[in-house]
């Protein structure tokens, strides 16, 4: 059956509102029209986004520009006065926030304060973690703060396996870690934040699945979820990270021998419509797979969300998602469309 938790289902439509639930009608239905005209046609504003706490990373993982210090774009820390200005433009239309896109989020000092800050706004909060930092402080924290959900990445059930992808990783802190957070919440008599170990499936560790099932139940997080892995040469293959096991794949072998992405790319996109990506220095970007920022749709420095999620270069990257998605760099090595199922 797919990944879902009713508590968590309940807790996410707890922050719906009249204003949130009409602006996501409209969203929805401008992105059904635009694929019947074939033109972008883009009404409301965005159902959720995704905002940067930080490039900055403990680890070397080798699929990630962060983690493999290969950047272009400047690394830095999200301000949250800046953050705060920009969640009050949009806050009433706005029901889910991600503090993820690439980084460590809790190496930004004022995560949590931005965490709690939308809370209080009336937002479903979100964020990914390899839980190097969730002590025993920072876990009751966390969950005093209001977050809604917390991804814990956790690539292996044994510190041989987990390092060969979690480059300077220490399985022993992410373990410790997840087992602080399941701590506070009973502590604080707490139903949220939402815990679950996400798996990302490669070669090294698909030996590993149903031990971390079993680990994720001894420590008592709410889920174990897995996630198919990105490999930008993927062709190659370079470092043999494609899972043998088809299902958790992103990609399948053709007619021809080669190597291409299951989800068939056609040339529309529900993200381009519904959500986007705010890096730490408010750089606005199509979302999470331009992960260098090399398509500027905005600059929030400059001009105010609403103007840029609307703007010319908005219509023009829909027009050409729609016209031709295959040849747009960041689309082309894209899951979107692709579920991975649980056993």
């Amino acid at each position: 059956m797919p990944y879902f938790n009713w508590n968590d289902s309940i807790n996410l439509l707890s922050k719906l509102t009249f204003k949130k639930a009409t602006n996501a009608a409209l969203v929805w239905s401008s992105y059904q029209l635009s694929k019947l005209t074939k033109k972008p046609i883009q009404w409301g504003y965005p159902i959720s986004i995704s905002f940067e706490p930080t490039t900055s990373c403990n680890l070397r993982c080798p699929e990630c520009p962060s983690g493999l210090r290969s950047f272009t774009r400047p690394t830095g820390m999200l301000e949250k006065s800046f953050f705060e200005k920009t969640i009050d433009d949009i806050h009433q239309e706005l029901l889910y926030l991600i503090f993820y896109f690439q980084g460590e989020p809790y190496l930004n000092p004022q995560f949590l304060d931005m965490v709690k800050y939308a809370h209080q706004k009336g937002i479903y909060t979100a964020t990914s973690t390899n839980a190097h930092y969730l002590t025993e402080e920072k876990a009751k924290q966390t969950v005093e703060s209001g977050l809604d959900r917390l991804i814990i990445s956790i690539d292996g059930t044994t510190q041989d396996v987990y390092q060969q992808y979690r480059v300077g990783g220490k399985l022993d802190k992410v373990i410790q870690g997840a087992r602080n957070i399941v701590k506070w919440k009973k502590e604080l008599k707490s139903k949220t934040p939402f815990v679950f170990f996400q798996f990302l499936v490669v070669q090294p560790n698909e030996h590993q699945i149903e031990e971390i099932k079993a680990l994720g139940k001894e420590i008592g997080v709410d889920q174990v979820r897995f996630k198919t892995a990105q490999v930008y040469n993927y062709e190659e293959d370079p470092h043999n990270l494609i899972p043998t096991i088809d299902k958790y794949s992103r990609y399948r072998t053709n007619k021809k021998g080669e190597r291409e992405v299951k989800s068939g790319l056609q040339n529309h996109c529900w993200k381009l419509w519904h959500a986007n990506v705010i890096t730490w220095d408010g750089i606005v970007v199509p979302c999470c797979f331009d992960k260098d920022a090399m398509h500027h749709l905005g600059n929030l420095q400059s001009q105010s969300f609403r103007e840029i999620w609307k703007n010319e270069n908005y219509k023009q990257f829909r027009q050409e998602l729609m016209s031709s998605r295959k040849n747009i760099d960041i689309c082309s090595n894209c899951s979107e469309g692709l579920t991975v199922w649980e056993d």
